[in-house]
């Protein structure tokens, strides 16, 4: 067994030991982070079961499309300038990162031209930390409403990156005000608007974020190693 199928094993199995105890009982996607991992890694990782990867920077992310191509599914998770939307639009399962106006208007704009729908979940700045992107956590549901005539942006649910602390109890408490987030956006019922993934956790706190109600983690050096800069 090789050193990636031990860690993924044991990364799948913590997914499904914190699931038991999480508030919804639901599946949890793992999303397999692979910035600055080559395409073999990609390859061993999608030859031991991987669906799903996920990465920071654009040129990055269309260089190993091209190479790999429809074999594994796309997420856009990093920062996304509006000028960068041309390239990955179409290609992508997920952009993760949706916060603020001028991008949702340039996705827009480009996916209309295509007659493309773009499910985006919407990041939000839940630790309120200036050196991270993300909507302010009361500025959410101002900036969904805003964006609610958008015919080719699909809200499929809410991402947050919590601040980098060993204190549990606080990541916690911000897991938590997240899911109750996404239980109010859910409950307003927005034409057009689905809360299906609540995507929070990366190595370090994906087991409390399941437990806290995350249906998606983005786990990448629990899988990979340290990466390489």
């Amino acid at each position: 067994m090789s050193a990636m199928e031990e860690n993924l094993k044991r990364v799948r199995d913590e997914i499904e030991k914190c699931r038991e105890h999480s508030l919804t009982g639901e599946e949890v996607k793992l999303i397999a982070v692979t910035k600055t991992h080559g395409v073999d890694v990609m390859k061993e990782a999608i030859d031991l079961g991987v669906t799903d990867v996920g990465e920071n920077k654009v040129q990055e992310l269309t260089e190993k499309m091209d190479l790999i191509g429809d074999k594994v599914r796309y997420h856009m998770i990093g920062n996304l300038q509006s000028n960068k939307v041309k390239y990955i639009y179409q290609d992508v399962a997920l952009i993760h990162s949706l916060d603020r106006s001028s991008l949702a208007k340039e996705i827009e704009k480009r996916a209309k031209q295509t007659d493309h729908i773009v499910p985006c979940l919407l990041q939000v700045n839940i630790g309120d930390e200036a050196s991270k992107g993300g909507l302010a956590y009361d500025g959410v549901l101002p900036f969904l409403e805003s964006i609610l005539d958008y015919k080719h942006i699909k809200v499929d649910g809410l991402m947050a990156i919590a601040p980098n602390t060993e204190d549990e109890a606080y990541l916690r408490k911000l897991f938590r005000k997240m899911f109750a987030l996404k239980e109010d956006i859910d409950n307003r019922h927005y034409e057009g608007v689905h809360m299906t993934h609540l995507s929070m956790g990366m190595s370090n706190d994906f087991g409390i974020a399941i437990e806290e109600g995350a249906n998606m983690v983005r786990v990448g050096s629990r899988i990979f190693g340290k990466r390489h800069y």
